[in-house]
């Protein structure tokens, strides 16, 4: 009897403990694999000789410019800002510089604006005057003229003329360039114009120097440069370096609408031009003339602003 009164406290502390052991879920994965890995080669199958040649559409072009236009937002000025190359590296470098049309070019000419009149007419009827003038006739198939001796040699009659260099052309000390034949590609033309004036009174009195330089600017266009004295003059009291002229350079359409207005509005208004000398020049395609003071004021933009007393003579010369 007392066996079984103690059965029932048995079985409540076997069932009513807390059991250690817990059903799994059913979801749960064995983590564990059975599969084997597959084995490592030693010598690789694939060659590196096989590797592709890198041509130029293949390299990958960083263009900063494109890059900063999609932009939505203004860069602060402390920022970097695109600017084109200084040098031109090469078609494989990653940043190339811009096509010279592109306003952000260094070497951007804007232009042209207009058409001058005088290269109107030199297109139409001085050009091709010039390639007839010039026209040098050479029948089919007839050989090329063997090219002039331009330096003399020595006749070494005597042994102290052997090694010397060769002797310079006869009545001439410098040697002239080569003329190329004139075709329809290389017909002569003005490419620039270069206006000089010389001040001797600037160094007393700067304001010489400074209607100078006004009034080159007001019948070029182009703001002037001073210039300086390469030597001393002591008749004139003038010391290497003073600032004693100014000059500009006109190229373009700046150079036709300066010699238009030459020809069409002063040289009608001297009373006694004598033309331009014809030994004038380098014999080279540059020529060069000069102007008096009454001269200068028939330009129509120192006529009526600048006083004839302040206004020193200039001199003009044109390149071809």
């Amino acid at each position: 009897m007392a066996a079984l009164r103690e059965f029932p406290r048995a079985r409540r502390q076997l069932f009513n403990a807390a059991s250690h052991w817990k059903p799994c879920a059913s979801n749960l994965r064995r983590c564990a694999s059975t599969e084997a890995a597959a084995p490592v080669p030693d010598i690789e199958t694939e060659s590196g000789l096989a590797t592709p040649i890198v041509t130029r559409e293949d390299v990958p072009l960083v263009d900063p410019r494109k890059r900063a236009s999609r932009r939505n937002y203004e860069l602060p000025h402390e920022r970097y800002r695109y600017h084109p190359p200084k040098y031109y590296r090469g078609p494989l470098h990653p940043v190339q510089p811009p096509p010279s049309s592109d306003p952000v070019a260094r070497n951007f000419v804007p232009g042209p604006f207009s058409l001058p009149r005088l290269k109107q007419t030199y297109q139409s009827t001085i050009a091709s005057d010039l390639m007839t003038l010039t026209y040098q006739h050479t029948p089919p198939g007839e050989p090329d003229k063997p090219e002039r001796i331009r330096l003399r040699e020595w006749d070494d009659t005597s042994p102290y003329m052997r090694n010397r260099p060769k002797r310079g052309p006869r009545g001439h000390d410098v040697l002239f360039p080569l003329e190329p034949d004139i075709t329809w590609r290389n017909i002569p033309e003005i490419r620039a114009v270069h206006v000089s004036m010389f001040t001797p009174k600037a160094k007393k009195n700067v304001d010489h120097l400074v209607v100078a330089r006004s009034v080159l600017q007001s019948i070029t266009g182009v703001r002037p440069v001073v210039t300086t004295t390469k030597t001393s003059v002591a008749q004139w009291g003038i010391i290497k370096g003073d600032r004693t002229g100014v000059k500009v350079t006109m190229r373009g359409e700046q150079a036709y609408e300066f010699v238009d207005k030459v020809i069409q509005l002063v040289l009608p208004k001297i009373k006694e031009w004598k033309g331009i000398a014809g030994s004038t020049g380098d014999s080279t395609g540059n020529i060069g003339w000069g102007f008096d003071v009454q001269d200068v004021m028939h330009f129509p933009e120192v006529e009526a602003n600048y006083s004839r007393s302040l206004i020193d003579t200039p001199d003009f010369s044109a390149l071809r």
